[in-house]
């Protein structure tokens, strides 16, 4: 009795061993144990250049960046998000609307976040806009935060610094919504969209000091947008910023990555499109790829 009591704890210490060798082969294999993915809905990407944006172009400059991404068409704000967050086009995806509808439902195909989750990672979606509720699909998600619909950049960030410290998520989506709340109303190169755009820097500012803050020092941050813009003339002839064409202003996004593991001071020469953050984001936390997946990971940004 005593040897058969002996010989099952035998097993179970092997097994227990066996599991805590597991994880730890599994952390191994990330390249990053934390992804936060933050874009710019209406990020024009040579405004960015000329706004009073530090943090942002600080970290272009010392990680690696392009200035020359595309998004999909149409160039619209929830559609593109889709495919940033699915890693497939709108034909696949099939979100083509651009507003929050209930009666439309959730997105078909899975997201990041529930790919994430089938291998235990935590997940989090911080948003400036309420059409985000189609993404959210049934147990994706660890927290999904959305404030007052008026608040701007730097609610999310506060919220956002508030919670990363107990959350600790592994992959981690934030949208700002000023710029294209100030594009829309004033214009696609406007002082106000200049103005909103510096507010979201201090909110990135807020971010980036909050995950250090929490010790997640193997960090990925990708700083992208959504879709740019450009301006044209209202009916009382004023002018204001619209989107959603194939022209090279609504389709040309930036796409930055800093933190554990980007090479330093790199010009990204590959071409980067929309659903290839969702790709490098999976292949950063080792979640392998789905067959059906039209992104491919930005390699070449990484040691």
């Amino acid at each position: 009795m005593k040897a058969t009591h002996y010989s099952l704890c035998k097993l179970l210490a092997a097994l227990f061993a066996l599991c805590v060798a597991g994880s730890l082969l599994a952390a191994d294999a990330r390249r990053a144990d934390h992804v936060f993915i933050i874009s710019y809905d209406q990020g024009n990407p040579d405004l960015i250049q000329r706004s009073p944006m530090p943090a942002f172009n600080g970290m272009a400059a010392e990680g690696a960046h392009t200035w020359s991404a595309y998004t999909i068409v149409p160039s619209l704000t929830l559609p593109a998000h889709t495919s940033m967050l699915t890693g497939v086009g709108p034909q696949a995806h099939q979100v083509l609307w651009n507003g929050y509808q209930t009666n439309n439902g959730l997105v078909k195909v899975p997201t990041i976040f529930s790919l994430a989750k089938q291998h235990g990672l935590v997940t989090a979606m911080f948003v400036g806009k309420e059409k985000f509720e189609h993404l959210i699909l049934p147990g994706s998600l660890d927290a999904f935060v959305w404030p007052k619909p008026e608040d701007g950049a730097k609610s999310v960030a506060e919220i956002f610094a508030a919670q990363v410290g107990k959350l600790k998520p592994n992959l981690c989506f934030i949208h700002f919504r000023d710029p294209d709340t100030a594009g829309h109303k004033y214009g696609a190169n406007s002082p106000e969209k200049m103005q909103a755009l510096a507010d979201c820097d201090a909110a990135l500012k807020t971010i980036k000091d909050a995950i250090a803050a929490a010790g997640l020092t193997n960090s990925v941050i990708i700083l992208t947008a959504d879709h740019g813009s450009h301006d044209i003339k209202d009916k009382n002839g004023n002018t204001v910023g619209t989107h959603g064409s194939a022209e090279s202003a609504d389709v040309k996004i930036p796409w930055i990555a800093w933190g554990h593991g980007v090479k330093k001071d790199f010009t990204i020469t590959a071409p980067v499109v929309q659903y290839d953050t969702a790709a490098t984001a999976l292949w950063l936390l080792d979640v392998p790829l789905p067959e059906n997946f039209w992104g491919r990971p930005v390699t070449s940004a990484f040691e």
